[in-house]
């Protein structure tokens, strides 16, 4: 309506324009004299104005008449198509304006003008090749999302703009979560274009989701092929594939191919802890305790975890603490500064009840990184020194209190995982779990507090539930001070 009016009142600013120029022009003294071939014209101003305009709109016309005779010659001459391309050229010229009109509205959010000048275009071009899209995408601006797949079903009928139409649905179907439907559309999409980046990252996506890890292969492969993904992080990727899939083999009940897959996942990436876990078991199982050993040590040289200590000390399940210790060292002396050896160290000392050397192995720990783990386990020395009750009982209050130490997040969306997952359990973003401290306040933990019943043995009837709420100035106070842990350590 407003541009309605706009146009009125434009049109009626050149009426009069014309009216007055004509006037002034009238009013005007003098005039254009042309002498020619014995021809001599007088015209006024207004006159002489008019036969410019005649003159120029005459050369117009020779112009186009000689365009079309050409056209005309062209076409005797034997191209058929010549006379017709010289009418559609104007029709041509229209419909790519009205396109390129289409194309900028789309682009600054004017979703009905697009679709508008889309339909204009249509009309001129004939080309549904060129005008379908700007409407999909018209459409979808304006939440019309039935006309949106209507054209792009129309899309799909053409081999030239297919992979357009498969990508709109596929869009619109992931947006629905109807992932059933858009992981047999990202395939399709996936076999017209093999080498299209964001198509082999929504199928991957979609294939890790429903646990498909042998199609979640082929496709990392095809990145690795065309280039979309740098070769360390597939060797990695794979491998996080590859345990994923010995896994599901061992739920089966298919035990050698699990170990096969297993020992596969590690051989791709050695520092992956679980893939090195699930490698050293499956040696262990064939009777091979060195191969196991040696996963296990190359694993931690990267990272110490406890999962890798939990699974070397399973190579020996029968033997000594004192032996046990011993075994250890050639692990934990690989990196000795390591938060992780020394909790190892620390818990391989209370087993062999060498309290002070469990002290000892904790060293600066319980001052600069005091987590649930930490704690738990100076309780424990606490409790084997023959501490009182309520001492014990203040170093496991601040232990349910402290931050429960490295846990499998999401360094995407920082979500905690109780367990190490090839997706995480949130956002579904593939192999973006890392083993770290998560944020305060978060309070799930894998390794915490499975020492509590041990040390609760012989203390008066007193519940994990009392022991909570023990406070912290409780533990400053009946602290041993630093004369007495040396004594202690002495006796």
């Amino acid at each position: 309506m407003l541009w309605s009016i706009i146009k009125i009142v434009v049109f009626l600013a050149l009426v009069v324009l014309v009216t007055f120029g004509a006037s002034y022009l009238l009013e005007l003294d003098g005039g254009v004299r042309i002498v020619m071939a014995g021809l001599e014209l007088n015209l006024t101003p207004l006159k002489a104005v008019i036969a410019l305009s005649l003159l120029i709109l005459g050369l117009w016309l020779l112009l186009k008449l000689a365009s079309l005779l050409i056209a005309v010659l062209k076409f005797i001459n034997g191209d058929e198509t010549a006379i017709s391309r010289y009418f559609d050229r104007n029709r041509q010229e229209k419909g790519y304006r009205a396109l390129s009109e289409g194309m900028m509205a789309l682009a600054s959010g004017e979703g009905d003008v697009a679709m508008a000048r889309a339909a204009r275009a249509e009309r001129y071009l004939r080309k549904p090749s060129l005008t379908n899209l700007v409407t999909a995408q018209a459409a979808e601006m304006q939440g019309n999302r039935a006309k949106a797949e209507e054209v792009y079903k129309r899309l799909l009928k053409d081999d030239r703009t297919r992979f357009v139409g498969v990508r709109g649905i596929l869009r619109q179907k992931l947006a629905d979560g109807d992932t059933d439907t858009a992981l047999k559309l990202a395939q399709t999409a996936h076999g017209l274009k093999p080498a299209h980046p964001e198509i082999q990252d929504t199928l991957l996506r979609l294939q890790t989701s429903q646990e498909d890890w042998a199609g979640a292969r082929q496709t990392l492969s095809a990145k690795l092929k065309h280039g979309n993904i740098p070769r360390d992080v597939h060797k990695r990727r794979d491998a996080v594939l590859a345990l994923s899939e010995a896994r599901d083999i061992a739920v089966e009940g298919k035990t050698v191919e699990a170990r096969e897959a297993a020992i596969e996942a590690n051989k791709l990436s050695p520092h992956l802890i679980p893939a090195a876990v699930m490698a050293a078991r499956s040696y262990i199982a064939q009777g091979a305790p060195r191969y196991a050993a040696r996963v296990i040590r190359k694993a931690w040289d990267q990272q110490p975890h406890p999962d890798l200590a939990a699974a070397f000390a399973a190579i020996a399940p029968d033997e000594t603490p004192q032996a046990r210790l011993k075994r250890f060292k050639k692990l934990t002396d690989a990196r000795p500064d390591h938060r992780e050896s020394k909790l190892v160290e620390a818990e391989l000392n209370l087993a062999a009840e060498d309290f002070p050397g469990a002290r000892r192995a904790l060293g600066d720990l319980v001052e600069k990184d005091p987590d649930a783990r930490v704690l738990t386990i100076m309780a424990a020395i606490e409790k084997g020194e023959g501490a009182a009750d309520r001492v014990v009982k203040g170093w496991l209050a601040r232990a349910m209190a402290a931050p429960r130490g490295p846990q499998w997040i999401c360094t995407k969306c920082q979500h905690i995982h109780s367990d190490w997952a090839p997706a995480c359990d949130h956002c579904h973003a593939f192999d973006t779990l890392e083993w770290k401290s998560p944020p305060q306040g978060d309070v799930t933990s894998p390794t915490g507090l499975e020492m509590l019943p041990l040390i609760m043995g012989d203390l008066d009837d007193t519940s994990a539930t009392e022991m909570a709420t023990v406070v912290d100035a409780e533990v400053v106070q009946d602290a041993p001070d630093e004369d007495e842990k040396k004594d202690r350590a002495g006796a």
